[in-house]
């Protein structure tokens, strides 16, 4: 069912990029919006790991260094079957973990040192399972393809209404159109985005509780990292909002509109499906 979601969702999104492609000059326009954005996904689809795990300021650890959680990434990834990843640490007191990689081949985790420092083995085994579960869904492609979309579409429709679209005989195109297009295609791209992540996250929660085989070390761990996190924003997260989908937990502050906004479910909810998964439900 989330799997169907998601392709409704990424269609609405090619359908709003050709939208403010058309906006910006007509079918042409569309045809140019379609060539820059397969060239955009292109460069993401290669370089989208390198780019989140630099913007988060993560370095890589070797085994040496952090030789429980080599072992405790090792023995899940065994049991996801998937080859071990790169791991990584971030050097931040806020609890938080990632995923990224194109394909399980090339995969990374990361955790922040707060993270690690927060749970116990159990609750991080959770967490790493979690992420696992991302990478063994391929939900890092999905992730960077819509939020890639969600970009160009607003940087299409700010340039239509900046410097005027025109129809398909190239006469300028009415612009309360225009204006219209680039204050609610950016709006209803970011919709659509934050709707994939959360269905995405869902499947993850499961995931990660099947590869760990303990549903409420993640729900645990989920409670501990809400009651910390909550309101407390991730300064690397904050400078590049783009990456806070990736997280296991929201990174970034929010107002009244928190929840409609939100790249994740509400922990109650994520913990209350666990919670019936452990049951057997």
């Amino acid at each position: 069912m989330n799997t169907a979601k998601t392709l409704m969702l990424m269609a609405a999104l090619t359908a709003l990029f050709m939208i403010a492609g058309q906006a910006m000059g007509g079918q042409q326009g569309m045809i140019i919006a379609l060539l820059l954005a397969l060239g955009l996904n292109f460069f993401a689809y290669w370089n989208s790991d390198k780019m989140a795990l630099a913007m988060n300021r993560a370095r890589e650890v070797s085994v040496a260094e952090a030789p429980d959680l080599h072992s405790l990434v090792a023995g899940l990834a065994g049991r996801a079957g998937l080859p071990k990843p790169k791991v990584y640490v971030i050097d931040d007191p806020t609890p938080n973990a990632f995923a990224t990689g194109r394909n399980p081949e090339n995969a990374a985790v990361a955790a922040t040192t707060g993270i690690l420092q927060m749970l116990s083995e159990r609750e991080l085994r959770g967490v790493m399972a979690h992420e696992l579960a991302h990478v063994k869904h391929r939900d890092i492609l999905i992730s960077t393809i819509s939020a890639t979309m969600a970009g160009a579409i607003s940087a299409l429709a700010n340039f239509a209404v900046m410097f005027g679209g025109r129809d398909e005989e190239g006469r300028p195109a009415n612009p309360i159109a225009g204006i219209a297009v680039a204050l609610l295609a950016p709006l209803a791209a970011s919709l659509i985005q934050m709707a994939i992540s959360r269905a995405r996250e869902f499947e993850a929660d499961r995931g990660g509780a099947e590869i760990a085989g303990d549903p409420n070390a993640l729900a645990d761990a989920l409670m501990k990292i809400d009651a910390f996190a909550r309101g407390i924003p991730m300064p690397t997260a904050e400078a590049h909002p783009e990456t806070g989908q990736m997280m296991i937990m929201n990174p970034l502050s929010g107002g009244g509109l928190r929840g409609l906004f939100s790249t994740h479910p509400a922990t109650e909810e994520r913990v209350a499906r666990l919670r019936a998964l452990a049951r057997g439900g």
